[in-house]
């Protein structure tokens, strides 16, 4: 009994971040999932055409009674707004139901009777619109996430890839994973040897490098990409000052192009690579680097052979921290960057708010999700097997 009550406070205590996790994290992750693949506006609203098309075998015209199942829908649907959606996602899978619908649904709610559809518009005998009507009475589909790597289903229902000039999501995917690893590596080059200076530092002056560190977070990401946007201007404080030394003849290019992109968010990023290596090595012997001295090392030998074994498990968690991090940043190269140093994260926000394709917004989210998933499982499978040799 008292072994029951010890597990039920445990589990009490576990409860409330069980709670958080599961309705700030878990369910808005569902929701952007069932976003992704959901695909109910015809099935919703073209219900006697979805039943009739289950036994087309969507090679010949379909029969009379799945075309007048398909005209008595039309009738049903009296509101402007569903039927808008209705067209953009049939127009979406064939081009040209737009203004076929228009056509067809004024004739459809003229008469009262049966309709002939080829007589309407002579574009109702070719398969390829009916094709992809039935398709889109499937309620769940994989366009949206096939859509979001460039990929989509051809007549036979293969994948292939789409025509040039159609999609640039998988240009701009491998845009955003440049771009973090660019900068994932200039916070390693910076923050190893900061930390190093930090580690090595004692007192008051450990104290004032680690608020250097430490003091960007707690100013907004909003604000320091400003002060970035200011001083990367052409007359701004980067270029007088190199224009005053004589440096430079003519301002540097350092805005709206991919420079500036990775100097802000370098700058906004390294604390997320200083201080889990400042973790790792205030917990190495000081005694190490004087030991290997004595046995002839040079400084550059027993930082290679010591030091950065020691320092790599340090190293891997700042790059995988910030590496996530940057694969979805959106304000810095919203603002610093050009139209060619946009990152996914701004195609997502137009999904969202410009088109509103929640679809398109959830699929690229999930591609996203995908990625950090396996780079953190890799980063697990390494830490684990390092643990196992040491």
């Amino acid at each position: 009994m008292i072994r029951f009550w010890q597990r039920a406070g445990h589990a009490a205590l576990v409860l409330p971040l069980v709670l958080f996790l599961g309705l700030f994290f878990v369910w808005p992750l569902l929701t952007v999932l069932e976003q992704a693949v959901s695909d109910p506006v015809v099935s919703r609203h073209l219900p006697a055409t979805t039943a009739a098309s289950a036994t087309w075998d969507r090679k010949s015209v379909p029969s009379a009674e799945m075309q007048q199942a398909f005209v008595r829908d039309l009738r049903a649907i009296d509101d402007d707004q569903t039927l808008g959606d209705l067209v953009r996602r049939l127009n979406s899978a064939q081009p040209g139901f737009r203004t076929l619908m228009k056509k067809t649904v004024t004739a459809a709610r003229d008469s009262d009777g049966p309709l002939d559809l080829a007589e309407v518009d002579a574009r109702w005998r070719e398969t390829a619109f009916w094709r992809a009507i039935a398709e889109a009475t499937n309620p769940y589909t994989d366009r949206n996430l096939l859509a979001a790597i460039d990929l989509q289903r051809d007549p036979s229902g293969a994948i292939a890839t789409m025509a040039e000039g159609e999609s640039a999501n998988r240009t701009i995917l491998l845009r955003t994973f440049l771009v973090a690893s660019t900068v994932t590596l200039a916070t390693c080059l910076i923050g190893l040897p900061y930390a190093m200076l930090v580690a090595s530092s004692v007192g008051w002056r450990r104290q004032l490098l680690l608020a250097a560190v430490l003091l960007p977070l707690w100013t907004s990401l909003l604000v320091r990409t400003t002060a970035w946007y200011i001083l990367l201007q052409d007359q701004g404080l980067i270029n007088s000052t190199l224009s005053a030394l004589h440096l430079i003849a003519h301002p540097l290019p350092l805005l709206f192009n991919r420079t500036g992109v990775i100097i802000a968010m370098t700058h906004v990023l390294l604390p997320f690579m200083v201080l889990p290596i400042y973790s790792v090595l205030i917990a190495i012997p000081k005694n190490l680097v004087p030991a290997a001295a004595s046995l002839g090392a040079g400084p550059i030998r027993a930082f290679v052979y010591i030091m950065l074994p020691l320092t790599l498990r340090g190293i891997a968690s700042g790059a995988l921290l910030v590496f996530m991090a940057a694969l979805g940043y959106y304000i810095t190269p919203a603002l610093i960057g050009g139209p060619k140093d946009q990152m996914i994260s701004s195609v997502i926000a137009f999904y969202a708010t410009g088109s509103a394709n929640w679809g398109m917004a959830g699929a690229l989210g999930i591609v996203l999700l995908a990625a950090t998933l396996v780079l953190y499982g890799i980063y697990g499978r390494l830490s684990a097997a390092n643990t196992a040799r040491a």
